[in-house]
């Protein structure tokens, strides 16, 4: 859609019954990053599928600016037996949108379904001897030994999502999607409204029951949902998107692309805004199982290849000095468990010729690069350009597999040669809060065949991550950080492309969008 006709429709709009223009002021137009592929929030990454499930879906505890575990579905919890039993209480009034009561047992197999995707999950599940319902309301783990991380492994809001749903659902095998979205969060998905390629719709779940305690932060705090119907208007064009908020035929779009923020920034009645000071964490993830990327030796030789900076300056412009930082390590900058020990290898002006004849001293003898990057993705565009081209000074044959973003998940699942079908490396991103921590960090797993995409084995990082969960404080737990950073610039899981902070744009009439990722509770229209 061109820029004439988006306005030719605001004209048209303004010129509705008043009828029609009444409806849109119970309606939130929104323009997410890509469309909506993948609906199940526990089966995927993509952050798309996370916004969508908390719409649809509750979890049991919330996180907070503070990356702290809050009560969300559970009124609370008790813990006896020197920290190893724990019962977890849900709130009054909680229902699924058929209508039927949020029981404990559909809580317990929602957890189950999620821990076997989930690398922090799948710990918790490792220290728990029994997670049963021992009656409708509770929620039981009696667990090997203490686990205080128990609330935020529950509530985090990085990928995948803990999300509760009905026992019925929550059976579905979690390497396929449920049938139905059937949650209790704040919204109800309407199946009959989504156009793929074009338009996403939710309304209000009219019988949902917000928190009466605490402040919205993240997915913390009540829920008040203040908009009787939210429409995702998917646009991949991203000057056509800005258009349509310019024009105030949308009033929020999720991404405010680094080079239209001047226009942005110049519209009357637009708002711009940082919400995730966390940002976004690039990395180039290499393929561990086959050539050229199983040899140790070549990862650490392109080292010396990556220009973190000059990456950076290509997303978000030179100019935008306080929109990217670098040197980025193995954990998102700001967060308590990042440090710059052993970042060495990343500083500095970048010496071609000598990564060159690292490379060559690795024994590389020009084996086929298959670097996929998302087309459907501007910022993993950008970033995979700027790669590409480091990888062809430092001498590698690259190939670039350009292609839209949940294509290029599926082929990430292969494990054969390029020419048997597979890749050498993929360029993404990660949002900071992804990066927080060992305990959800999938990426920075050494757990071979049954990590990610990628299938890094590291088993001295794998001790550190066990010796990490074991730590007695938060100074223990930093000196273990730096351990597993020193270890990962050895060993190689990926290449930190640095980080950069996403703005986004609403029109200055929307008010009460909380700090985080996008969520639509307690956004108003004034």
């Amino acid at each position: 859609m061109q820029r004439r006709t988006l306005m030719t429709a605001a004209a048209a709009t303004l010129a509705a019954p008043r009828a029609l223009r009444a409806q849109s002021a119970t309606t939130l137009r929104f323009t997410p990053q890509q469309d909506l592929v993948t609906l199940d929030p526990v089966t995927t990454t993509a952050y798309v599928s996370r916004n969508h499930g908390y719409m649809v879906f509750d979890t049991l505890y919330g996180m907070d600016g503070a990356f702290q575990a809050t009560p969300q579905m559970v009124d609370g919890h008790t813990i006896e037996d020197d920290g190893k039993l724990w019962n977890l209480t849900l709130r009054d009034g909680l229902r699924w949108h058929d209508g039927e009561r949020v029981l404990a047992r559909d809580c317990v197999a929602s957890i189950r379904r999620w821990a076997k995707r989930d690398p922090f999950g799948t710990t918790l599940m490792e220290f728990t001897d029994e997670l049963s319902a021992p009656d409708d309301k509770t929620i039981r783990f009696r667990l090997k030994r203490p686990f205080p991380l128990l609330p935020i492994a529950l509530g985090k809001a990085s990928v995948p999502v803990c999300a509760m749903m009905p026992e019925r659902l929550a059976d579905t095998d979690p390497f396929r999607q449920v049938p139905e979205m059937i949650g209790s969060g704040p919204f109800r998905f309407k199946e009959d409204e989504r156009v793929p390629g074009a338009r996403v719709v939710y309304t209000k779940f009219e019988t949902y029951v917000p928190r009466r305690d605490g402040t919205p932060s993240w997915t913390s705090g009540p829920k008040v949902v203040h908009f009787d119907r939210v429409e995702w208007t998917i646009m991949p064009d991203s000057a056509t998107a800005t258009n349509a908020l310019i024009a105030g035929e949308q009033d929020w779009q999720e991404y405010a692309y680094h080079d239209l923020l001047a226009p942005l920034r110049r519209a009357r009645n637009v708002r711009v805004q940082v919400m995730d000071p966390t940002g976004f964490v690039g990395m180039v993830r290499m393929n561990h199982l086959t050539p050229p990327f199983n040899n140790p030796e070549l990862r650490r030789a392109l080292w010396g290849a990556i220009d973190q900076t000059a990456i950076m300056q290509a997303l978000v412009g030179p100019a935008e000095t306080s929109l990217y930082h670098v040197p980025l390590g193995f954990f998102g900058p700001g967060t308590p468990m990042a440090s710059e020990v052993g970042l060495e290898p990343l500083r500095g002006p970048r010496d071609y010729d000598r990564v060159k004849a690292a490379v060559r001293a690795s024994g590389y003898r020009g084996e086929p690069v298959l670097l996929m990057v998302a087309s459907t993705s501007q910022p993993i565009s950008q970033m995979g350009a700027v790669v590409e081209d480091q990888f062809k000074k430092a001498g590698l044959n690259v190939e670039v597999y350009s292609v839209e973003f949940n294509a290029m998940l599926q082929r990430r699942n292969r494990r054969g040669t390029v020419a048997e079908g597979g890749w050498s490396a993929f360029v993404t991103n990660w949002v900071g809060t992804d990066w927080l921590n060992p305990a959800g960090h999938i990426a920075l797993r050494g757990n071979g065949d049954n990590g990610y995409g990628g299938w890094a084995t590291m088993p001295r990082v794998e001790e550190l991550r066990d010796a990490w969960f074991a730590a007695p404080d938060l100074a223990a737990q930093q000196a273990i950080c730096r351990d597993i950073q020193v270890e990962a610039m050895r060993e190689v899981p990926y290449y930190p492309l640095g980080q950069y902070l996403q703005p986004t744009a609403f029109r200055s009439n929307i008010t009460g969008i909380v700090e985080g990722f996008s969520t639509f509770w307690n956004v108003r229209r004034s």
